[in-house]
């Protein structure tokens, strides 16, 4: 059995390790003739790309992407496109005295109770490094929209950090690209740069929350009951490292709300239905409505800390565990242009599903 992709008609399968020679995606499922270059793959990668920043880890990879199939004179010819990313930078040596201990907070336990053994150099297939193969196959999702839907645009930020919060009334879109936390909110930012220093001192890291939005996106994207839109965004947020809880629209607050206060009144304005707010987040009976998606995951604390943790060793003695090697204090970081990449890859899947059931028609109004 397979479990290394996802996707319908945009099948996105990743492979690699995070220490061994290279990882990349390979795609199946792309329209031909979409203008499809690595340049334009790179761009999303050094988003992603550690060592960037003093914020994340130091480990310094150049993330640059091959094309090796699917793609003839810059142009998609609908045959799977083949991705490779070298790993150059890897420092195995830094997990040798993790070979026969479980790293608390890891998924060092459970890959060894499925499979009874596993890649202990960073974790492996378990290491956020397979993220980076996400990203190249989210540029080539990115590409195939902009070629089908001009006016669709995907922004993921980052709205808390621990347990501090953005503030709404200072957030400015235009700053997301201005600091290293792709943050809209510019003095939290900066409160954040003071945090991450203390937590590299005191050999700790913490969570974070992500928010990504797509505005443009068509309505009637996604299906009953199975098919919906929203199951299949939760999903691939969900199967991102790290991630811990997914919602979309006001998800858990809306537990909290009556229905007069969630239900998101219609009007009819000039050019079709207006919604007067949008507490759905965009997605309605698992189809999208026209309206902005939002979607806002939670990345758990980087589990490999400097700080001694208790475990086990493989034969069962008790033990206590540094983990060294250089760690994102803050994984939420990085994995903003993640959440980005899996959006792209998603909708585009829907898009082409929507085109091969419906034909792109849709219901009248007025």
């Amino acid at each position: 059995m397979s479990l290394n992709g996802f996707g319908h008609l945009f099948r996105v399968t990743t492979w690699g390790e995070s220490h061994g020679p290279a990882l990349g995606a390979t795609i199946d499922g792309c329209p031909p003739g979409v203008t499809i270059e690595a340049e334009a793959i790179q761009h999303w990668l050094e988003r992603r790309r550690p060592g960037r920043s003093k914020m994340t880890t130091q480990r310094q990879e150049a993330d640059a992407v091959e094309i090796l199939s699917g793609v003839f004179e810059g142009r998609s010819t609908g045959t799977p496109i083949q991705l490779m990313i070298r790993n150059t930078d890897q420092r195995s040596k830094d997990y040798g005295e993790i070979a026969n201990t479980f790293r608390p907070g890891h998924a060092d336990i459970a890959y060894h109770l499925k499979y009874g053994l596993r890649d202990y150099r960073g974790g492996g297939r378990s290491s956020a490094r397979e993220t980076a193969a996400r990203v190249a196959a989210g540029g080539v999702a990115r590409a195939v929209l902009a070629d089908l839907v001009p006016g669709l645009r995907i922004t993921g930020s980052m709205v808390q950090m621990g347990a501090s919060r953005i503030d709404p009334a200072r957030y400015d879109a235009a700053e997301i690209e201005r600091n290293d936390f792709w943050c809209a909110d510019a003095e939290r930012a900066a409160e954040w740069a003071e945090e991450i220093t203390r937590l590299r001192k005191d050999h700790d890291s913490v969570g974070a929350m992500i928010e990504v939005t797509a505005s443009g996106v068509p309505a009637g994207l996604g299906a009953p009951v199975y098919g919906k839109l929203d199951t299949d965004l939760a999903a691939a947020m969900m199967s991102i490292n790290a991630v811990k809880g997914v919602e979309i629209g006001e998800g858990m607050a809306a537990a909290a709300l009556t229905g007069r206060d969630n239900a998101d009144e219609i009007r009819m304005g000039p050019d079709g239905p207006e919604f007067l707010s949008n507490h759905a987040g965009g997605i309605l009976g698992g189809i999208s409505t026209g309206q902005e998606i939002v979607l806002r995951f939670a990345v758990k604390p980087t589990s490999s800390i400097l700080t001694p943790r208790r475990t086990i060793r493989e034969d069962g003695t008790e033990t206590e565990i540094v983990t060294k090697g250089r760690h994102d204090p803050c994984v939420g970081i990085r994995a903003v242009p993640v959440g980005e990449a899996m959006m792209a890859c998603v909708l585009l899947d829907h898009l082409l599903l929507d085109r091969g059931q419906t034909g792109g028609k849709r219901g009248l109004i007025g």
